[in-house]
């Protein structure tokens, strides 16, 4: 059994993260942190993510979780990830981010850490199926050509802090990667006024928010005569726990590096 941690356990993904842990064959919860004045600190991890308790106290300090020896940690957090990173790879243990906040410094800087010797799996979203939508859409991206009009529609709850959704912003990526486009000079974030006709070289982002929707995203090839849709519905957070396990397995038996879902799931 490998021991794995949680930082922010008692949140809403880290309840489905503790949840998926607890009943693993191969993982072992063996950490759960939040961050400093918690009303959660000091309670018992397994019966906050509504599973019983697990014999794990949620505790404010990263350091003490990892003197225990840990093999991995899961950080889906929007703050301190890279702090955490730093004392993660310095203990030796392997870590998954599925954070949609970083920016390019903080890939810069676990670019850094992986040289170091650090084992770190991030991703925008660690779903098995949109990581299968990436590979798709930048099939049918290449495929089609550029006559083919793209639009990206997201739509997510409704609090949700950061427009378009990290997700939305990788599937753009992937289209300017396989048409050879600059994702800054191409995407436009919704359309208001009068803006003219559509040029040929875009991609149009458009960020819905309202209720409780877990994720939602399309991305639409449009043609005179024809229309391609390509989409993923999000269900539950438990799809982006299992996708984090099956991370934290990948480690388990992989060098230093810094990987994404597309290595773990061998879709590259």
């Amino acid at each position: 059994m490998y021991k794995v941690a949680v930082i922010g356990a008692a949140g809403r993904m880290g309840r489905h993260l503790v949840a998926n842990i607890m009943a693993s064959q191969t993982l072992e919860l063996a950490g759960a942190v939040e961050i400093a004045g918690s009303p959660f600190a000091g309670q018992d991890a397994g019966s906050i993510a509504g599973k019983g308790e697990a014999g794990v106290k949620i505790v404010t300090s990263l350091d003490e979780v990892l003197e225990n020896k840990i093999d991995a940690v899961i950080d889906f957090a929007t703050e301190g990830v890279i702090d955490a990173a730093r004392k993660i790879v310095s203990a030796n243990a392997a870590m998954v981010i599925g954070t949609t906040a970083l920016t390019a410094d903080d890939r810069s800087e676990l670019k850094r850490l992986a040289d170091n010797g650090g084992r770190i799996v991030a991703a925008n979203n660690m779903s098995v199926g949109v990581n299968l939508l990436f590979k798709l859409v930048k099939e049918a991206a290449a495929k089609l050509g550029n006559e083919y009009n793209v639009e990206i529609v997201e739509m997510h709850h409704n609090q949700k802090i950061d427009s378009p959704s990290g997700t939305a912003v990788r599937l753009g990526e992937v289209v300017c990667e396989a048409r050879n486009w600059d994702y800054n000079e191409v995407v436009t974030d919704g359309r208001t006024g009068k803006p003219g006709r559509r040029p040929v070289n875009e991609i149009g982002m458009h960020a819905l928010r309202g209720g409780d929707v877990v994720g939602d995203h399309t991305v639409i090839f449009a043609v005179e005569g024809e229309r391609l849709e390509l989409s993923h519905r999000a269900g539950s957070r438990d799809m982006f726990a299992r996708g984090a396990l099956l991370a934290v397995e990948y480690l388990m038996h992989s060098g230093p590096g810094l990987y994404d879902m597309q290595d773990v799931l061998d879709l590259k």
